[in-house]
């Protein structure tokens, strides 16, 4: 005969597979303060002030030379790092099973940016192609934050921010074409969550990507295509500022694929 205290300490064991599925965890305070920033996003994307397609200028990038046949030579092939870092961390991910959230839709957006942004830069004075630009960089962004998401908060709020970012961003690259402002929200509002992620602790037992490499690499991209002009000029007409953003931004992809190296299997 068992005791009271052992058989319910049976009963509280049995109960989960009994009922045939697992009882819903109450939210983390990680969790509550995501959901509140996320609320905050979405509520910034849906009553800001539309901010007209016209408004955002589209820019004359200073290298307009072409090699091989290529029109725009500098920012179209450059757009090939996009292809190689992702073509790099999707291999990288074949070797192993503790992958963070997130993580091939990343390296599957760094390809997409390849092909999306290439195909703008042929020709930048089509605004719409502009469309096919973002979209990659939508897939890719969604999944740099479920990955920051699963590594400081939990696997569900990962998970959940990866549907929920994919989601936002394609929509606001879409509605692009007429109203920026969606899309403005996803890029700034999301990398404010990005650097707020990293300013926390990794959760027991993520793999440890370095975020803040990440986020450097972004804003090193930024600060590049912010001076298009003036680097082409300080280097002697050698290479675009434009063309040094593509290959930063790639790079963005380095420390992840660093990290899934450092503990890579087999």
């Amino acid at each position: 005969m068992l005791r009271a205290r052992d058989q319910a300490q049976v009963t509280d064991a049995l109960l989960p597979s009994m009922s045939g599925r697992r009882s819903f965890a109450p939210f983390q305070t990680r969790e509550k303060c995501l959901i509140g920033a996320l609320f905050l996003l979405a509520l910034a994307a849906l009553v800001a002030p539309a901010m007209p397609a016209a408004a955002w200028h589209i820019p004359h990038f200073v290298d307009t030379r072409s090699w091989l046949g290529v029109p725009n030579a500098g920012d179209v092939l450059s757009n090939l790092a996009f292809l190689a870092l992702g073509v790099w961390g999707t291999e990288r991910l074949r070797a192993r099973n503790d992958a963070p959230v997130g993580a091939s839709w990343f390296f599957v957006g760094l390809i997409l940016t390849c092909l999306g942004s290439g195909f703008y830069h042929l020709d930048p004075d089509m605004p719409q192609r502009l469309v096919a630009d973002r979209l990659g960089m939508a897939v890719a962004f969604a999944g740099f934050l479920a990955i920051a998401t699963s590594e400081r908060i939990s696997m569900r709020a990962g998970e959940a921010v990866l549907v929920l970012m994919m989601v936002a961003g394609l929509l606001a690259a879409w509605v692009a074409r007429e109203n920026l402002t969606p899309w403005v929200v996803v890029q700034f509002g999301g990398m404010a969550l990005a650097v707020g992620l990293a300013l926390t602790r990794p959760r027991p037992g993520a793999l440890g990507v370095p975020l803040g490499g990440v986020i450097v690499f972004y804003v090193l991209a930024k600060l590049f295509e912010l001076g298009d002009v003036t680097v082409f000029e300080a280097t002697g007409h050698m290479v675009s500022g434009h063309t040094l953003k593509h290959l930063a931004a790639a790079l963005a992809a380095w420390p992840v694929i660093r990290a899934l190296r450092d503990r890579g299997v087999g």
